[in-house]
């Protein structure tokens, strides 16, 4: 059987149920709802880390942020790392490799990483991906389509130029959205993310707003969605007027979610399930469509490296362990998969509150334990099958303490095996 092409859509901070095909009636997604109709939709799915950077460098290697090096925005990947990333990997099983969009893996460029870089902007991705797909050559090709909307979100927020040009503006407060129902900042919610919002104003801008703000900015979000969602169109187009649409797998994820006024938050960064919980979808040739898989949990930074070298019948380099998603697609039951999965995070103050920046979240089949570095109430443990707004602290009620107990073992013993730094935030 010839190789299939690999066609992998990532948008920038899109959080999972953002998506009309996610159950979502405040906006219309045809392009993400079209890949979920031909493949496999996952409920489950999360990020390594909520920032751009260490969730990219988790894409191109396949390694949590803290074993790239790439924790920050600014703190560049292990040189070590380049000759075994996606691209040179995809070039070795015999592919063409490239980038269209949005790169933003620091101390590294894309070519070095086996990617023709072709455009930087969402706005030319598609005209090049065009001619990416209509391309005679005797090689497959792995197309990485990077879109950097919603991101938006964040200038809009700061009243700042929309660097991917303007969306439609509400009429009026009646013409947006309602707020959502986890809105408030729950009891027993940590302090250092409220340290944090009040260290970096510029930021964090939305401190002080009113709700008819807060729905303005969820009505935006949603444009921003609408607005790539858009462009994800015309690529399917321009991948089926190719006819290499029946060859071609295609994956669809975000690096990130937003807050969008959940527990009163924008941005992302924090380890709410708005910030680290992402859309997932896989679409192959001949399998069935319109799945949804709301029972494993996936980890996109780690699994999308071992799903796409599966499909290409590329080796995967040692030291990954990443899950690949094709036998989910093809209707197997994943037998031996996780049964829980961690998320890094990094909280930092500037000229605000000093000490350990780490965060760290465990998820498990129920609960989802989080614990920042400092500050009251920096241990969460939610059960989210009963409450997934996230509004209830089980960490506090002394009736929960084996549960909190065996989640603090699982997170450690998880950063000991993994040389994990944050290791040292985990109560004994």
């Amino acid at each position: 059987m010839a190789k299939p092409n690999i066609l992998f859509i990532s948008t920038d901070q899109q959080f999972a149920d953002a998506m009309s095909c996610a159950g979502d009636d405040e906006l219309s997604t045809p392009g993400m709802d079209r890949i979920a109709e031909a493949g496999t939709r996952f409920a489950r799915a999360y990020c390594t880390h909520p920032l751009c950077a260490p969730e990219r460098s988790s894409y191109v290697t396949g390694l949590m942020p803290h074993q790239t090096n790439v924790t920050s925005n600014g703190t560049p990947i292990h040189e070590s790392l380049i000759h075994e990333a996606i691209g040179n990997v995809m070039r070795a099983a015999g592919y063409n490799a490239a980038l269209a969009g949005k790169w933003h893996v620091p101390g590294c460029d894309p070519s070095d990483c086996g990617l023709e870089h072709l455009c930087p902007t969402d706005d030319s991705v598609v005209p090049v991906a065009s001619e990416t797909f209509m391309k005679e050559s005797e090689k497959p090709f792995f197309l990485f389509a990077s879109f950097i909307n919603p991101h938006d979100i964040c200038q809009i927020a700061r009243n700042q130029t929309l660097p991917q040009g303007p969306v439609e503006q509400p009429a009026s407060p009646e013409d947006c959205p309602g707020l959502p129902a986890n809105f408030a900042i729950p009891p027993f919610a940590p302090d250092v993310l409220q340290w944090l919002k009040r260290a970096s104003p510029r930021i964090y801008s939305t401190l002080g707003w009113t709700e008819d703000e807060w729905r303005w900015l969820r009505h935006q979000y949603y444009r921003l969605c609408e607005k790539v969602d858009g462009e994800i169109v015309r690529l399917l187009d321009a991948l089926d007027a190719s006819g290499k649409a029946e060859d071609t797998v295609v994956i669809f994820t975000s690096d990130h979610g937003d807050g969008h006024g959940a527990h009163n938050w924008n941005q992302k960064t924090a380890l709410w399930e708005e910030e680290v919980r992402i859309p997932m979808i896989v679409s192959a040739p001949g399998q069935e469509g319109g799945r949804l898989d709301d029972r494993h949990l996936v980890s996109n930074g780690l699994d999308i490296f071992t799903t796409v070298c599966d499909y290409a019948g590329a080796e995967c380099p040692d030291g990954r362990e990443g899950l690949s998603l094709r036998p989910l697609v093809e209707g197997g039951d994943g037998g031996g998969w996780r049964d829980q999965l961690v998320i890094e995070t990094e909280i930092n103050f500037g000229t605000g509150p000093g000490g350990p920046s780490y965060a760290r979240a465990l998820v498990t089949d129920s609960y989802k334990y989080s614990v920042y570095a400092m500050g009251r109430h920096r241990e969460q443990l939610v059960d989210l099958r009963s409450d997934p707004g996230e509004m209830v602290n089980l960490a506090v009620q002394s009736r929960h303490a084996d549960d909190l107990s065996w989640c603090r073992n699982r997170l450690r013993a998880w950063c000991e095996r993994t040389d994990d730094p944050g290791v040292r935030i985990v109560p004994s």
